[in-house]
């Protein structure tokens, strides 16, 4: 998935490698914000995406803000 040019004409294919990325980045937000496992495949391996990044507590965020 790194080729980002699409030889499509089509603007609904165009449109859905965008459309892909913003919903695998919500799907992770909403994993690490419900402590749900968002599992992926990664090196040949399946991994949870959520113990690979630290939950972050959202009295810390307001602290360092």
């Amino acid at each position: 998935m790194r080729n980002n040019q699409t030889s499509s004409r089509d603007p609904d294919m165009i449109a859905s490698l965008p459309a892909m990325r913003r919903a695998a980045r919500r799907a992770l937000q909403l994993g690490l914000e419900t402590g749900t496992p968002v599992w992926v495949m990664k090196n040949g391996r399946i991994v949870d995406l959520t113990k690979l990044r630290p939950r972050r507590k959202k009295a810390r965020l307001k602290a360092d803000s």
